[in-house]
This record gives C-alpha cells, structure tokens and sequence, in this order.
C-alpha cells in the first residue's frame, strides 16, 4: 500500500485529496501545526477523520518536518499548507511567505536529506502570472505576481524547479486556477456570495457588501482539482501543469448566477464596499489546461455556473422547509 503525507490536510483541497486516495487504496497521514487543536472540521463533512492518520507539523521547521517524514516514510507528499488567502497576504505578509516559500524548501530539503525517492507535489497559484492582459496562461506564460501571496507562491514554485533539476528529485508544482466547493470558508468570496445569496433567499434583510465587481476568474470544481494533483505525481517524469476550465468569468456574473439560482435578483441585495478593494487586483484570470488535457487525461467538467448551483445545492440542503415552499429542486 502506498503511504501519502498531505501537509494542510484540514484545508479544502487537503480534505477532497484524503478522500481520493483512501479511495485508491492509500494510508494517509495529515498534517497541521497543531493537530491536538485543530477540529479537522472538513475531513468530519466528508465522513473521513477515522481513516486519516494526524500529525503535528510545523513546515517553517526543518526538525520537525524531518521527523515526521522519518516516522511516517511516505511514498508521495502533497503540500497544500500555508496562508491560502491573497487578500489577507497584504496584512500578514511576512507570515504568507515564510509559511509558503520556506515550508516548501524546508520540506524539498528534507527529501534530498532522507534520499528515499519521494515525490512532491506542490500546490502553486496562479495568482503568480499577475495581469496577463486577457491572455490565457498556460506553463511558459512569465510570472508578475502582484500580491504578497503570489510572490510567496512563485518563490515556491522556483525552489521546486530547482531542486529538480539540480537534485533529481521528483517534484512538480500544479499551478491551479481558483476552484470553489462547499468546503470553502466564508473568507473567500464566492463562499461568502453563495451563504448571503442563500440567507437572503430565507428571509435576512442584510445586504452582501463586496468590493470589485468587474474582476473575471476561471472558476473550476475543487474535486476534480485534486485528481488532477494525484495524476502529476503517477507520471513517469515530473513537470509542472496549469490546472484551469480554460474560461473566464465576471464576479458580477457568479454574484448573478448564485442570486439567481434562489429566484433572486442580485441587483437587490448587493451593495460595492470600497474598503473591500484591494491595493493591487487581477483585472481576468484564465488558464490554458492543453498539457494537462494531453499528458494527464485531465480535463475539467465542471464551469462556473455548474460550481455556483452545487454550492447552492449544499448550502440549503438543510432547509427542506424553504425548498418546499419556493418549489426549489437541487441539482443534485
């Protein structure tokens, strides 16, 4: 059987990968800085905190990520921890990096100290390509990150390709386009439109306040994005992969769809706060996925307004009541 270290498994993505590799027949072990504190919250939603294996890690510290590779003796690791957010990287900047670039190094270093042929996956963004004009980004498109957590991200991203090339060690960076489930805390945005589109839809007076409307991202299913992290590191060599739907969209599109999706008008409901702009944004974001539909077989079902129904889908789940009434049948 093959064993798997997921560090950031109480993430979004780190929970639906546990998920997938359990189901491959994996041992998984899951990291967090604390795991006697952590409340693992989503591997509970999925009904997999029993079968998942928790250690305490802290990745800014070599000693401890050498002891825990050393105990567990992985096969595969998949780094998916650090400070996910690009807005809260303006606040906490020096946070962002060292748990983003010097986790990854501190974990590349450990697997060139141990020689025991581990392979690495190494979750980048694309936050990292910055303003792209309109262009779809695909592997060679330059790097301008305009956030404190694009550039971690891209530090991130080089200390790979380097130890890489200059080591032999497997290790690949999956450069993901934004993907959204219903595992996402209501920090991020198209969490926090779908839970006020769905507490305005049964009843509250609030108005969803939200900073810049004319954005456009390319928005994919978070668990097809983790099939695509397994597929990278079952490849007979590493590379790297942009992971996208290949179409764009604008905020005010998914603010529309999800309203729409409880028979609401958003145009009612929304209100643009100032205070929630950003120093620097990305006008559009948009992957080109060729590689990874042509080397991995990999390529992305689901676009935005079929993520934007799914996560409307299980937010109101639980109010049966209010779907009988509005004659609201889910999707799913």
């Amino acid at each position: 059987m093959k064993k798997a270290i997921i560090c950031g498994v109480s993430g979004q993505d780190g929970a639906y990968l546990a998920q997938l590799l359990l189901d491959r027949g994996y041992i998984v072990c899951g990291t967090s800085r604390d795991a006697q504190m952590s409340s693992f919250r989503n591997l509970k939603y999925l009904g997999i905190d029993k079968q998942v294996q928790l250690e305490s890690m802290a990745l800014t510290d070599f000693r401890s990520v050498l002891q825990v590779l050393t105990k567990f003796q992985p096969d595969e690791i998949y780094n998916l921890a650090g400070q996910t957010s690009v807005g809260l990287s303006f606040g906490q900047p020096v946070e962002t990096l060292e748990s983003i670039a010097t986790g990854t190094l501190n974990l590349l270093e450990a697997i060139r100290f141990l020689g025991a042929g581990i392979k690495l996956y190494n979750a980048g963004s694309s936050e990292c390509f910055g303003d792209t004009g309109g262009s779809a980004a695909d592997e060679e498109t330059p790097f301008r990150p305009r956030s404190p957590y694009a550039v971690a991200k891209a530090a991130a991203f080089w200390e790979v390709a380097n130890y890489r090339e200059a080591y032999g060690l497997f290790a690949c960076s999956g450069i993901l386009f934004n993907h959204e489930s219903p595992l996402r805390p209501e920090r991020f945005v198209t969490q926090k439109i779908v839970a006020g589109a769905c507490r305005i839809a049964r009843g509250s007076n609030e108005k969803l306040r939200l900073g810049n409307m004319k954005i456009q991202r390319d928005w994919g299913w978070a668990p097809e994005y983790v099939e695509a992290m397994y597929l990278m590191l079952q490849q007979p060599q590493a590379s790297d992969y942009v992971i996208a739907t290949g179409e764009s969209s604008l905020l005010a599109d998914f603010v529309a769809a999800a309203f729409a999706t409880v028979n609401l008008d958003w145009h009612e409901h929304v209100e643009i706060d100032d205070s929630l702009l950003r120093p620097t944004d990305l006008a559009v974001g948009r992957g080109d996925p060729n590689k990874a539909n042509n080397q991995l077989g990999w390529q992305a079902k689901y676009k935005m307004k079929d993520v934007v129904q799914m996560m409307v889908d299980t937010k109101l789940s639980n109010s049966l009541e209010w779907q009988q009434t509005n004659n609201y049948v889910p999707s799913i």
